[in-house]
C-alpha cells in the first residue's frame, strides 16, 4: 500500500510521531512533501540525512511557524503539556482548511479548537508504537470542526501502517489504555516469562528463542485460524494435563482483574493530563 499526502508538517518529531513518520516512509510517502521540526539540531541533522526537510527549534526559533505555512496536514508530536503553547505559536500561520492532528494523550479536541483559527479542522489520533513496523493500532476521534474529508485524511496517515478505529472522543482514553499502552504490557509479559525460563536453567538466548518464538507463533496461529482465543486455549489444554495445571495457576492470579485495574489506572492518568 502506498500513500500520497498534501504538504505535511510534523511538529516535534519524537518517539511516537517518529514511528508514524517511519510508517509513512515505509508506505512510499515522498519525503519531499514532509517538513519536520525537532528540539535539537543533532536530531534534525539525522533526519536530513534521510532526505527530509528537518529544522531544530532550538536553533531556529520560527521553525514551527515556517513548517506549517502551506501545509494541508499538520501533525503535532510534542508532549501533552506543550500542545496548547505549540498551537498558539503556529495558529496565525496555519493554512485555512488545514487538518491538525494531535497524537498526544489527554489533550482534548475542544482545548485545541479553542486555539486554532476558524476553518482549521482538528482530529485526535492515538497510535501505538508498532505503527513503525506496519502493525499499529490507532484510535481516531473527530472534533466538531472536522468533516468527513478531514477524518479520511487523518485516518490515511495511520491506515498504511496498521488498523484504524474511529471512536467518540470520550472513548479515546479507554482505547489508549488497551492499545496505546498495550505494547508495554506485552513487553513486560515477555520480560517476566523469559526470566521464568532462565530460572529453569535455560540460557538467556534459549529463553528468548522459546518465549518470543512461542508468542509469535501463537499470535500468527490466532490470526490465521479465525477462531476465538478461548477456543485455541482449550485446544491446547488437555484435561488432566500439564497445561491445564499451569493455566489454573494463571487464572488464580486473576489476570482479568489485573488488566481491568491497569486499564483504569491508565485512563485515570489520561484524565489528569486533560485536567492540566
Amino acid at each position: 500500500m502506498t500513500i500520497a499526502l498534501p504538504r505535511t508538517a510534523l511538529l516535534g518529531v519524537g518517539s511516537m510521531s517518529g514511528a508514524v513518520l517511519d510508517g509513512l516512509l515505509a508506505a512510499g510517502l515522498d519525503p519531499a512533501v514532509v517538513t519536520l521540526t525537532t528540539k535539537s539540531e543533532a536530531s534534525a541533522a539525522a533526519h536530513r540525512e534521510r532526505g527530509l526537510d528537518a529544522h531544530a527549534s532550538d536553533t531556529e526559533p520560527d521553525a514551527n511557524r515556517v513548517a506549517v505555512r502551506g501545509a494541508g496536514l499538520v501533525v503535532l508530536g510534542v508532549k501533552p503539556y506543550a500542545i496548547g503553547d505549540l498551537l498558539a505559536e503556529v495558529a496565525a500561520d496555519l493554512e485555512p482548511g488545514a487538518v491538525v492532528v494531535s497524537v498526544a494523550v489527554g489533550t482534548t479536541i475542544a482545548s485545541m479548537e479553542a486555539v486554532v483559527p476558524a476553518g482549521v479542522r482538528v482530529v485526535r489520533a492515538l497510535p501505538n508504537t508498532p505503527i513503525g513496523v506496519g502493525r499499529g493500532v490507532t484510535g481516531i476521534s473527530a472534533g466538531d470542526s472536522a468533516d468527513a474529508g478531514a477524518v479520511a485524511l487523518a485516518s490515511s496517515v495511520f491506515a498504511v501502517s496498521g488498523v484504524v478505529i474511529e471512536v467518540p472522543e470520550q472513548q479515546l482514553d479507554a482505547l489508549s489504555a488497551v492499545s496505546g499502552s498495550g505494547p508495554a504490557y506485552v513487553f513486560l509479559l515477555i520480560e517476566q516469562w523469559q526470566q521464568a525460563a532462565e530460572s529453569l536453567g535455560f540460557t538467556h538466548e534459549q529463553a528468548e528463542a522459546m518465549v518470543q518464538g512461542t508468542l509469535r507463533g501463537a499470535v500468527e496461529l490466532l490470526a490465521a485460524s479465525g477462531r476465538e482465543p478461548a477456543d485455541l486455549r482449550r485446544a491446547v489444554t488437555s484435561p488432566g494435563g500439564t497445561t491445564e495445571r499451569a493455566i489454573a495457576v494463571l487464572q488464580d492470579a486473576d489476570l482479568d482483574g489485573v488488566f481491568r485495574s491497569a486499564s483504569a489506572a491508565a485512563i485515570a492518568r489520561a484524565e489528569e493530563l486533560a485536567a492540566g
